[in-house]
């Protein structure tokens, strides 16, 4: 595909996987990869799969060396946390978390890929095996697991008192993929979410004359309509072949993310609003041609092609946004940023971590502490909406649950466990161990976390954008309909057709899949 910007000779080569992969897990964020569910978002994590988290039955109630009974609690988890940090998080548990010693916690790595892991968890559960104990799962297809009834019903199972912590002290919209849609029953203790942000290149933002910090970029979004003039301006002065970089690939990152984002923040929704994102399948109203979201298409097409639409983008700058957009996920998207060569990109805390380190302590390419990050910018606010729980700065969700299997042996010993699980001390030895963002918005202010380099230095930011997250509206043909969002969203932005006739074609893609 051709790009908005000029071709030189720089190098553009993307990091290798293995580097990558390297890198990542020596900074601590090994895991952190994305929280669309094309990776292993955080938890799931890289490897090879190892067993694919099958879990034999071996024995779990072993006599220690006082002659006393040790009860193990098989943990599937994704097989690079356990490589970089394995051990180190079983000592956490017991020691910042207050983990009983008769209880021992013995990983089981599960797969790669988090479709293969999802499909490997949803064998285990159909057969009846009692173990793994504890299901690491992905927040974006968790809820098909609720709607099926194959896990655990912890409100049924946890005190009053854990039940209340969760439901008052941890982000709201990262709790909710892991409640029941009709019940409200909650069957995930949430481990650790992922949110995006706008990151940009600082050095850059202030040689043109402006004032990240004196204006709050940090924590006060903008409208897209400033953003788009700030990100046009510094582009045409600056020595960048991009002036933004993300995702619009036909893939799951797109659907669940990019343009979940986008047309949230215009007031838009895929099928009417927040409070049907996980159905019921059939019955919610399919919105997707309305005009809010034919417009956040629109305005993607003025950020690439500066198309002429007059009207509402009459006030936008556009042109700055290469068409290379259409082909790139995460990490090709993130590489020329890295290199020095875009002002704006919208990524995952992965990419701060990487991005924001010390050019001078990796070999891989890295802006430091010229490396900034926003809120994504809005629409229109909340007030003007026409979706109910839209518009506003709006992030997409990622992250991981820990859930239970129900034909466990050992659910004698869930409360201990989530205890363990819950202490703020735990989820901040995560966050070092592993750059897990803590689940507990509260935890964003303390000394511990903003300490961890370099993402303690953009915990204010996330915690905004974790503050307004959009999940993905999973049901169990949201796969069928991912694919067909994603198609029709990077053919409009693609001006294979108009915004119009591609959200009337998806309008009816999605109508045909509901009711299937």
């Amino acid at each position: 595909m051709s790009s908005n910007g000029s071709d030189d000779d720089r190098e553009r080569g993307s990091v290798s996987r293995r580097r990558f992969v390297s890198a990542a897990g020596a900074s601590g964020v090994a895991a952190g990869l994305a929280g669309c569910a094309e990776f292993i978002g955080g938890g799931g994590d890289g490897g090879d799969g190892g067993n694919g988290g099958d879990g034999g039955q071996n024995g779990t109630t072993t006599g220690d060396a006082g002659g006393g009974e040790t009860t193990t609690v098989r943990w599937g988890i994704g097989p690079t946390a356990v490589e970089t940090a394995g051990e180190e998080m079983k000592t956490a548990l017991h020691e910042a978390g207050g983990l009983s010693d008769d209880i021992e916690i013995e990983w089981v790595p599960s797969a790669q890929d988090t479709g293969e892991v999802r499909t490997n968890y949803n064998r285990i559960l159909d057969s009846g095996q009692a173990e793994p104990d504890i299901l690491q799962m992905d927040n974006g297809w968790v809820n098909v697991f609720i709607q099926r009834g194959l896990i655990q019903n912890l409100s049924e199972t946890l005190s009053d008192d854990t039940l209340s912590t969760i439901d008052e002290e941890y982000f709201t919209g990262f709790t909710d993929t892991a409640r029941d849609p009709e019940s409200g029953d909650l069957y995930g203790v949430p481990l650790f979410p992922d949110f995006p942000t706008m990151q940009y290149r600082k050095d850059l933002v202030e040689e043109a004359g402006y004032d990240p910090e004196g204006e709050n970029w940090a924590t006060e979004p903008m409208t897209w309509e400033e953003w788009s003039h700030i990100a046009a301006d510094v582009y045409d002065n600056a020595d960048v072949d991009y002036g933004f970089t993300t995702q619009w690939d036909i893939y799951e990152g797109t659907a669940c993310c990019t343009f979940n984002e986008v047309l949230s923040s215009w007031g838009g929704a895929y099928f009417g609003g927040r409070e049907n994102l996980f159905g019921p399948i059939g019955e919610r109203p399919i919105t997707v041609d309305e005009p809010e979201v034919v417009s956040s298409l629109n305005m993607m097409r003025k950020f690439v092609h500066d198309e002429d639409f007059g009207g509402e983008f009459e006030n936008y700058a556009g042109g700055f946004t290469p068409t290379d957009v259409l082909g790139w996920i995460e990490e090709t998207s993130r590489s020329p940023f890295a290199q020095g060569n875009a002002v704006f990109h919208r990524n995952w805390p992965y990419s701060l971590a990487l991005t924001g380190r010390n050019p001078e302590e990796t070999e891989d390419p890295a802006l430091g502490e010229d490396l900034g990050a926003m809120p994504i910018p809005y629409a229109v606010p909340e007030s003007e909406a026409a979706q109910p729980g839209t518009g506003g700065t709006t992030s997409a969700l990622g992250g991981w649950h820990l859930t239970f299997n129900p034909n466990s042996n050992k659910l004698d010993v869930i409360e201990q466990v989530v205890q363990a699980v819950m202490s703020p001390d735990f989820a901040l030895e995560l966050f070092r161990l592993q750059g897990w963002l803590p689940p507990r918005p509260e935890l964003f202010n303390s000394d511990e976390a903003q300490s961890v380099e370099p993402v303690g230095r953009y915990l204010e930011t996330l915690q905004v954008a974790g503050e307004n997250v959009m999940a993905r509206p999973v049901t169990p043909v949201w796969s069928q309909e991912s694919q067909a969002i994603a198609q029709q969203a990077n053919r409009a932005v693609g001006q294979e057709v108009s915004s119009e006739q591609a959200m009337s074609a998806l309008a009816s893609d999605l109508e045909n899949i509901e009711q299937g």
